[in-house]
């Protein structure tokens, strides 16, 4: 038995998992999930697209302050996609639209982070007809880019079930 499986063996042996399983704790946790995904996309979606030059008129730090809220939504969406993990663990962990979820998420990391040790500063002293730096606005595509494969593939997960444990990896 290799780590992956015992990994998948302890999950499914867990308390969460046994409570996903049996209870409506599922369909609350996905109205939670997507209710969290609309909080970041909405609040992180828009700045990106005012760093990006829509909604000219309005200072992007003004609009950068509903970050925040999109960091509340990407918490809850976090926590509950931990919970379906525990839930049915081999329908991500054999699942390669799950793997391309994980690489969107992390380019969405390291986008981010990179935003906030460069472009970010010079954001700050933009009024609310000033267009973003170049260096900026890519962050911002990538940041949409990134949303948007999250989406899809996370989408895409109940479309594909592995037949078996070890199909793929």
């Amino acid at each position: 038995m290799d780590n992956v499986e015992r990994l998948i063996d302890w999950l499914e042996g867990t308390r969460l998992s046994a409570l996903m399983q049996s209870s409506w704790a599922w369909p609350i946790a996905e109205c939670l999930h997507f209710s969290g995904l609309v909080l970041l996309v909405a609040t992180v979606g828009l700045f990106d697209l005012r760093v990006l030059g829509v909604g000219k008129g309005i200072a992007p730090l003004a609009v950068h302050r509903l970050v925040p809220y999109g960091a509340l939504g990407f918490a809850i969406s976090l926590l509950t996609g931990i919970s379906f993990v525990s839930g049915t663990p081999d329908q991500y962990f054999y699942n390669p639209s799950a793997h391309l979820k994980v690489i969107f998420l992390g380019i969405a990391g390291v986008n981010l982070l990179y935003f906030y040790v460069r472009p970010f500063r010079a954001l700050r002293s933009l009024g609310p007809s000033d267009t973003a730096p170049l260096e900026a606005r890519i962050c911002a595509f990538v940041s949409l880019f990134a949303m948007a494969g999250i989406m899809l593939f996370g989408r895409m997960l109940t479309f594909f079930r592995p037949p078996a444990r070890g199909i793929f990896f």
